[in-house]
């Protein structure tokens, strides 16, 4: 017993944290109490065709609470979605289709989806919740300069995931997200995700996000614009009704 103890010693002294002690500090990680953008959405197809939607979101609570508003283009514009993020339970996700004037709820058999054509899933726009995953550290990476820790993450059984693995860079200075590989059912890449930052007041935030579907040969490239951060937005905002009430600014 006292062996294994001591290699386990060891092994802590010279590798550091682990993959679930490394995905704690992200996760504890200083973030804004709200946030407000505008986001450009650059959809190419594997022909190089461009399709350009730009939404304005706002979200507290860590980005588990989010409403956005397309406003362009024009056959698009009025299209809402809401996200309200639960603990222990499903997620509430609701799409406003004005052209239908109705809402349709995401239900969670449909998180692999694409949402709104692009290369993120429903499933890609929520938190990662830590107690749903199996953690692995990986050799630490050196991306652009930027030392990283590098987490093989695995969906626990019973989760409810379209991927098989995630493989993210992490920059060891900032613990913000700099590349991640995702695997779908089959232990195939399905998808290159690439993310920069900025830091505004006293916090990093995201400023692009590139991911490259290698499969289908399609890409989206999404760039947060007009970025404000603790501005007070009410937690009232975050309901169903608000979707149909476009926003001034």
């Amino acid at each position: 017993m006292k062996k294994y103890f001591l290699i386990y010693l060891l092994s802590s002294i010279i590798y550091g944290q682990s993959g679930i002690e490394i995905a704690k500090m992200v996760d504890t990680r200083k973030t804004p109490k709200d946030q407000s953008n505008i986001t450009k959405m650059v959809l190419t197809n594997s022909k190089g065709k461009q399709r350009t939607n730009i939404v304005r979101s706002k979200s507290m609570d860590g980005n588990k609470k989010q409403i956005m508003w397309f406003m362009e283009p024009k056959d698009d514009k009025g299209v809402a979605f809401l996200k309200i993020e639960n603990d222990g339970k499903d997620d509430e996700m609701r799409m406003w289709l004005p052209a239908f004037k109705k809402v349709r709820r995401i239900s969670s058999k449909k998180r692999g989806d694409s949402f709104m054509g692009s290369d993120l899933s429903y499933e890609d726009l929520s938190t990662r919740e830590i107690a749903d995953h199996d953690y692995s550290r990986l050799d630490d990476q050196t991306i652009n300069s930027k030392l990283c820790y590098v987490l093989e993450i695995f969906p626990k059984k019973g989760t409810n995931s379209s991927y098989s693995k995630h493989i993210s860079w992490i920059e060891q200075s900032t613990l913000m997200i700099l590349k991640e590989e995702s695997f779908d059912k089959r232990g195939q890449l399905k998808k290159k995700k690439e993310f920069s930052n900025k830091e505004l007041y006293e916090y990093l935030v995201m400023k692009r996000i590139f991911v490259e579907d290698v499969q289908k040969k399609h890409s989206t490239e999404v760039t947060f614009e007009e970025l404000k951060v603790d501005t007070g937005i009410s937690i009232n905002l975050f309901q169903e009704k608000n979707l149909k009430r476009l926003p001034k600014n």
